[in-house]
């Protein structure tokens, strides 16, 4: 991915998103980078762009839609190796030239299990050469797990430094069902309202977590319980991985925030990045403290959360938001921008970073999101008719080719 070996080349003739506005302009491309904006083409092949757009490839700090590939029906387990094939090619279709897949490293047996995020790793590392698109985990963390402390701190020294976030979903699974989840109390709250475990409405809310663990509804039911019965000891643990994600330099999330309380905590910790918090109030206090926040692409292009949280669309508006994630569906980052730009809420060189740059920057990767000599050459063209729905027709990654659709 380095861009050894390619050959030079100019795309021509585009409508290129760069910071001032879209601009017709010549991009010349060598050694994988971005070697000038309107310079001479010195006899380097030409790709004829006219009628398209030029903008810096996707960057995707948060996409788990690859699990669809790997499990298709609950319970139902593909080979590793050609699920992320398929998500690869996925990827390259839809203009993503980045993406940190977003690993659970939970308690729960099956696809979310540690063992499986062990197999994507090792899957991940076998099949380097023959994927096109550059791939870095987002070790997803949830915080009742000390069984997957050594998987993370193997996973940072990695030659690609994954993400590390703070997920607890084990809170929110045994939460009062009197309280709404985008008012859940801070974690670690000592008087957090609990679900009766023992009772057949906590059965049946725990039903689809369990078919997609493969296991019969009360035998995960009692899992879960033993699992919040070591509640007190998750401090501990957040200590100790925080601690080895700050050594790696590893950008650090915390996720589907609540509280300015949650926020405080994991900011502290290192986390600078509040991925998906889940109403505006959380949001604000993270703006307030210089952080980094991610909402969902998903969200952007429907118009609304499907969970009922905070729109993403609004918090736009409003200065909420930095980047946005595919989350669940890689094409919903360019869909987005498209719904963003259709229904006003900026022109496309002001909405584009929340795809590309600004994300790049939130996790470290000052070398790609921006169309800028000396960059890296991670681009598409985008084929968008006035009014009408784009698609992407080609994409490069570190100028070498990973997708090209026919006009």
């Amino acid at each position: 991915m380095d861009g050894r070996g390619v050959d030079g080349f100019v795309i021509e003739g585009a409508r290129a998103v760069l910071p001032d506005g879209l601009q017709t302009a010549s991009v010349r491309v060598e050694g994988g980078r971005i070697a000038a904006i309107d310079g001479p083409r010195d006899g380097a092949r030409a790709i004829d762009a006219r009628g398209l757009i030029l903008a810096p490839a996707i960057v995707d700090v948060h996409g788990d839609a690859f699990e669809r590939q790997m499990m298709p029906r609950p319970g139902v387990l593909l080979p590793v190796e050609a699920a992320f094939l398929d998500t690869d090619r996925q990827l390259a279709a839809n203009g993503i030239a980045t993406a940190y897949h977003a690993v659970t490293l939970g308690w729960e047996p099956g696809l979310r299990s540690v063992a499986t995020a062990q197999a994507i790793r090792a899957a991940l590392a076998a099949l380097a050469p023959r994927l096109t698109v550059e791939h870095r985990l987002q070790l997803r963390w949830e915080t009742f797990c000390p069984e997957a402390i050594p998987f993370v701190r193997a996973a940072l020294a990695d030659p690609l430094t994954p993400a590390l976030a703070f997920n607890d979903h084990t809170t929110s699974s045994v939460l009062h069902p009197s309280v709404a989840v985008q008012d859940k109390p801070f974690d670690h709250d000592p008087g957090l309202p609990v679900a009766d475990l023992d009772s057949p409405a906590f059965a049946a809310r725990m039903a689809g977590r369990a078919a997609r663990s493969g296991m019969a509804a009360p035998a995960f039911v009692a899992l879960v319980r033993s699992v919040w019965d070591r509640r007190a000891e998750v401090p501990g643990w957040i200590d100790a991985v925080a601690k080895a994600g700050r050594a790696a330099r590893a950008p650090m999330l915390s996720h589907d925030d609540t509280q300015d309380a949650t926020r405080a905590f994991f900011r502290a910790q290192g986390a600078r990045i509040a991925e998906f918090p889940m109403n505006a109030r959380t949001a604000r206090f993270a703006r307030a403290g210089g952080d980094a926040i991610v909402l969902g692409a998903p969200n952007a292009a429907r118009g609304g959360s499907h969970l009922g949280s905070v729109g993403a669309a609004a918090m736009i508006r409003d200065g909420l938001c930095d980047a946005l994630a595919s989350d669940y569906h890689y094409p919903s980052m360019l869909a987005a921008v498209a719904r963003l730009r259709a229904d006003g809420a900026g022109p496309l060189h002001a909405l584009w970073p929340l795809v590309s740059g600004n994300a790049a920057r939130a996790m470290g990767l000052d070398d790609r999101g921006r169309i800028a000599p000396g960059l890296r050459a991670d681009l598409i063209l985008v084929d968008w008719p006035e009014g009408g729905i784009p698609v992407v027709r080609r994409t490069w990654v570190a100028g070498r080719p990973a997708y090209a659709a026919a006009a």
